[in-house]
């Protein structure tokens, strides 16, 4: 399956490097950031569940497995029973999630098609609702999935290392970190590419 990625240019990058010198030398000095989304919701989501607490590699195996079983929708994984979602690998507590989920696309208890119709805020409330699905996750839906364009995830541990980095801190309170989101914005998720990136280096 060809990989499709965040859509972003020269007129972001041009405005985030014009808000904020430090993070324009950054972003030239790493260039441009080729992030993959995962475009439908549903399969994004469960596929976030199972990499809760555990590393990539063993996510991906799981992930392998339950894509063996079945094609992963709403629908087939409501069908099935807890015991053999659990058997692809995985705790019986995120098999309970991943059914809870299922179950909530299949009655409607969220509308995941109508996801993209919705603000960034309604997003958050309809799929926290959700057992096992909390903010960072949600954040994370919203910047891969829907691409949305303005996230910048206070609860990523990542994304507020790459912050000190960047301005040499050793601390970073809600209060700074909120200063420094709102610089970015309408761009956030752009320059969280760039904070992720500075927290590995």
């Amino acid at each position: 399956m060809e990989k499709i990625y965040f859509e972003y240019g020269q007129k972001e990058i041009d405005y985030l490097s014009k808000k904020d010198k430090k993070l324009g030398a950054a972003i030239e000095r790493i260039g441009l950031i080729k992030r993959e989304i995962r475009p439908d919701v549903f399969t994004a989501l469960v596929k976030s569940v199972i990499s809760q607490q555990i590393s990539t590699k063993a996510a991906d195996t799981v992930w392998a497995r339950l894509n063996e079983k079945c094609e992963i929708t709403a629908e087939n994984l409501y069908a099935m029973t807890c015991e053999e979602v659990q058997s692809c690998g995985m705790s019986m507590r995120k098999a309970e999630y991943i059914k809870n989920i299922a179950d909530a696309g299949v009655n409607k208890v969220v509308d995941f098609d109508a996801l993209s119709d919705m603000n960034d805020e309604e997003v958050l409330e309809a799929l926290t609702s959700l057992k096992g699905v909390g903010v960072w996750t949600v954040e994370m839906l919203l910047t891969f999935s829907l691409c949305r364009p303005n996230i910048v995830s206070y609860g990523d541990l990542a994304i507020r290392r790459g912050m000190m980095r960047l301005y040499g801190h050793t601390e970073l309170s809600k209060e700074r970190f909120e200063r420094y989101a709102k610089r970015y914005a309408p761009y956030g998720s752009v320059a969280s590419f760039y904070l992720w990136e500075l927290s590995s280096l």
